[in-house]
């Protein structure tokens, strides 16, 4: 009512004629009503509750749901089909009872009634090759997606649902209340996608050469969805670049294929000894204490007997994993196998690789050893790797994670031959696919919601592991310089980082990217490595087996370090913006007993605050009228009458020896023509070629957005000066750093 009562008091004034109406203004789209940088985050970030802390650590009532799954599936071989039957039983935790189950189905992605294509827009290929023609235009669609063929109760009724697309809404006889499980039983079936020609995270590779398939197997089974404290049900559709939030279980898994298959999956496999050959037996278990190097399980030789034989019989394998929040299934004849052991901790993990014969000889010696490598650095710098094994395996243009397997791209020639970016691109998926164990596999974030979390999260862990491999490992991810194409680009085309995964139109600059580049300069440039490696290890710890969100990163990164960063969350996260820095001005002064015009007026506003300031220097700009051409020299404190009185008044003979003396000063008027706020780093160079550097805080810029200026005392003469000499910050634009630029000459030359 107030509110009312004061525009209708304006309302009357302005027909008075006593107040003159005017327009508001319209800010533009890009306009902050509140245009400090250093605001604090309160109208971004959620309310802190009982669920989760303003600290960013889980609260006392935080809770999460379990879903244990009991799964049969049987490959067909001959037909690419896959048929399945799993128990899932289900646990709710949250206080509250729930009316109804939600079930991703996202093999429905692939189905002939999905949306997903629809959603995408599409112009005319003026040059297409006739595989490809033939698939978009004369070819029946890929007949995909779960056929479910039954959904029954712990008794054997069949229980009502409703598939919405990817997801399936499950009517349960009465609530679940806290505590209570409930078990359903789900068989389906679905053709699996050729994923080289109908694309996929998943699904098989042909070889024309012998016939044989390379099955990469995921999104296999009905999944539960995950129901939080954040948004109860996570029931956002599967669109195609959105990936996966999943709650944590205990898996058993019984997979049935050929005979002569090779196999890796989620999980500890419990009948070695029933699929192995004994020469292979003694092999693994000579794997399981080599640290140094891999042991060939399954050799080269054995694979290619194999590959002629296309057994008819079946061989089931059996896996259990315990608190993982999915599964994944490796199998093919084509399988060579070899593997290792890692210390971490007081543990031993496998690391193993599975690929074949064309992928050698490139993954035979490099695969294993980039897995090894990878769980190395990462525990370093999160946590120790708590599953059994880590498994990559050889797919072709795939990169795709799941606990403890990924698929990995990285194939030679048929000559066996391979140039450096295949071997460094090999080298750098697998780390990259490896890594997502941690991100966010284990530090469960919604990867539906927000890729950056796992994507950017474990870029910026790649670049490390990286660099661990090789110092001059030509990453592409990570450094500051390669985000400034990206950045530098046209705004029509970019969003921010927190942006809904399925409305990235970059999305490897903007989730894998711009992120990866924005922790690494958050660790090297802006906190430094000792301060940044105790809160992400925080936030890691914090987070392990549970489900974070922005939020929780955000406040575990300020709570665990003493650092407001709630500037650089804003610039860098919400919005846009650019860093751009550049060199506006130059000064040099001089010490004076005599004041210029300037100074007169400066020590008059003195005198009127203080009226004894005591004796005055006075500085004088090189190149004003009041300059004089003796005063071209370096500064010495005899010479000022004033400031000599002062010093032989307050300080003794020893203590005068021990004053700094300057003998030239420069003031630098540094400009900001980029919208974010970031640290100001200088490099001074002066005649005799030494240099000096200077790293001034980005709270420099909290009470003038548009420029600073700072005063330098030296002892030398200034012959250059360069900020972020080092391209530390993704500054956009370096043709401003530097100072005199190169086309002039100094004009204190």
């Amino acid at each position: 009512m107030k509110g009312i009562a004061t525009i209708l008091s304006l309302v009357c004034l302005i027909s008075m004629g006593l107040v003159q109406a005017q327009e508001t203004p319209k800010p533009s789209k890009t306009e902050d009503r509140n245009p400090d940088k250093f605001k604090q985050m309160y109208d971004l970030l959620a309310t802190p509750n009982m669920y989760r802390t303003a600290s960013g650590a889980p609260g006392p009532e935080y809770y999460q749901q379990q879903a244990d799954y009991k799964i049969d599936v049987e490959l067909d071989d001959k037909n690419q089909k896959l048929y399945g039957v799993e128990t899932i039983t289900y646990t709710n935790n949250a206080k509250e009872a729930l009316d109804y189950l939600w079930i991703q189905l996202d093999q429905n992605e692939k189905a002939r009634n999905s949306k997903s294509p629809l959603v995408e827009s599409n112009k005319t290929d003026l040059s297409i090759p006739a595989q490809s023609f033939s698939r978009r235009y004369l070819e029946e669609d890929f007949d995909g997606g779960f056929k479910i063929e039954y959904v029954k109760d712990s008794e054997g009724k069949p229980m009502t649902y409703t598939i919405n697309q990817t997801m399936m809404r499950l009517e349960i006889p009465k609530f679940l209340k806290h505590g209570d499980k409930i078990s359903i039983s789900i068989k389906w079936w679905y053709n699996i996608n050729n994923y080289l020609l109908d694309g996929g995270r998943s699904g098989y590779e042909h070889f024309d050469k012998d016939g044989n398939n390379l099955y990469i197997i995921a999104q296999f089974y009905p999944r539960m969805a995950v129901y939080n404290d954040v948004e109860g049900w996570q029931n956002q559709q599967f669109w195609g670049s959105g990936e996966f939030a999943l709650p944590f279980g205990n898996f058993e898994v019984n997979i049935t294929v050929p005979a002569d298959h090779i196999m890796e999956a989620t999980g500890t496999l419990l009948n070695r000894s029933e699929v192995f050959t004994p020469a292979q037996l003694a092999r693994y278990a000579e794997a399981e204490k080599s640290f140094d190097k891999p042991v060939i399980v399954v050799t080269q030789a054995e694979v290619m007997f194999k590959e002629k034989s296309f057994s008819v019989a079946k061989r089931t394998w059996k896996f259990k994993a315990e608190n993982v929040r999915d599964f994944g299934i490796a199998t093919s004849r084509k399988f060579i196998y070899d593997a290792m052991a890692v210390k971490l901790g007081s543990k031993n993990v496998m690391a193993i690789s599975v690929y074949p014969k064309e992928g050698n000889p490139l993954w035979e010696q490099y695969s294993t050893r980039v897995v090894a490598h990878t769980l190395k650095s990462y525990s370093n710098h999160t946590f120790d790797f708590p599953y059994p094994k880590a498994v990559s395996v050889h797919a072709q243009d795939q990169g795709m994670e799941y606990p403890m397997i990924c698929w990995n791209w990285g194939r030679p020639d048929q000559d066996g031959k391979y140039t450096d970016r295949v071997k460094n691109g090999m080298i750098s998926v697998i780390t990259h696919e490896v890594g997502h164990n941690f991100f966010p596999m284990i530090v469960n974030s919604d990867e539906r919601q927000w890729t950056w979390m796992d994507e950017g999260l474990n870029s910026f862990c790649e670049y490390m592991a990286l660099i661990e491999w090789d110092p001059n490992f030509p990453a592409d991810r990570g450094p500051a310089k390669a985000i400034v194409p990206y950045m530098s680009g046209d705004q029509k085309g970019l969003e921010p980082i927190m942006t809904n995964s399925e409305s990235i139109r970059q999305f490897g600059n903007n989730a894998y990217g711009k992120p990866a580049a924005a922790l690494n300069i958050l660790r090297e440039t802006v906190m430094g490595k000792e301060l940044f490696d105790y809160g992400f290890r925080t936030y890691a710890n914090r987070w392990k087996f549970k489900h974070p969100t922005p939020e929780d990163f955000f406040r575990t990164m300020e709570d665990a370090t003493a650092f407001d960063l709630d500037w650089y969350w804003r610039g860098w996260f919400y919005t846009t913006d650019y860093n751009d820095i550049g060199i506006k001005e130059v000064k040099r002064y001089y010490v004076s007993n005599e004041p210029s015009a300037e100074s007169k007026e400066a020590s008059s506003r003195r005198r009127r605050r203080n009226s004894d300031p005591g004796p005055l220097v006075y500085m004088i700009t090189e190149g004003s009228s009041d300059f004089k051409p003796e005063m071209n020299k370096p500064f010495d404190s005899k010479e000022v009458k004033t400031l000599d009185d002062y010093l032989q008044a307050h300080f003794t003979k020893e203590e005068r020896a021990k004053l700094t003396s300057p003998k030239y000063f420069y003031q630098v008027t540094f400009n900001k023509p980029g919208g974010l706020v970031m640290p100001l780093i200088v490099e001074i160079s002066f005649e005799d070629g030494t240099k000096e550097n200077y790293q001034f805080p980005a709270q420099i810029w909290r009470m003038n957005d548009q420029e600073v200026s700072r005063i330098f005392a030296t002892q030398k003469v200034i012959s250059k000066i360069v900020i972020d000499s080092k391209l530390e910050t993704a500054d956009i634009d370096i043709t401003n750093n530097t100072w005199p630029k190169t086309e002039e000459k100094s004009k204190f030359d």
